[in-house]
């Protein structure tokens, strides 16, 4: 191997790895962590033990059917593959396929909508106060 050709595959490598190195850091570092509801509601409400019984017993429902929508997203994603390496285009099975996802997509979010209010029921007005404002700051994140 010519040394001009090592010297590129050396400074690919090097500029590669400072690339993970980049990305590392910034999902790591400097990315600002915003709790999740799931930390909020477990570990900032002081949820007594009638709380916790009712929010482990919604979200294992909401569980079960967010992974039934999950899966069928998946399955319309698999539709939408085979749509592509088929027509090659944006024909009518990608249509379909696309209009399959959104179906259990759409659910999904009122899924989690509803599950969001269920819990919320179970609160003190105290807690629903942090609770709200937890929803309301996950909500708009991306905006800030």
């Amino acid at each position: 191997m010519n040394p001009s050709w090592r010297g590129l595959i050396v400074t690919a490598l090097v500029a590669f790895a400072a690339g993970l190195g980049g990305v590392w850091l910034g999902m790591n570092v400097f990315q600002r962590s915003t709790p999740s509801l799931h930390d909020i509601v477990h570990e900032r409400l002081d949820l007594t033990r009638d709380q916790i019984g009712r929010i482990e017993t919604i979200e294992a429902a909401f569980a079960t059917r967010r992974q039934a929508l999950e899966l069928e997203m998946r399955a319309a994603n698999a539709d939408l593959a085979a749509a592509i390496r088929e027509e090659h285009g944006y024909g009518p099975g990608v249509t379909a396929a696309i209009e399959r996802f959104h179906r259990p997509m759409g659910e999904l979010q009122s899924e989690t909508i509803r599950h969001v209010f269920a819990m919320r029921e179970v609160l003190t007005p105290d807690q629903q106060a942090v609770f709200d404002t937890t929803v309301v700051e996950s909500l708009t994140a991306e905006a800030r």
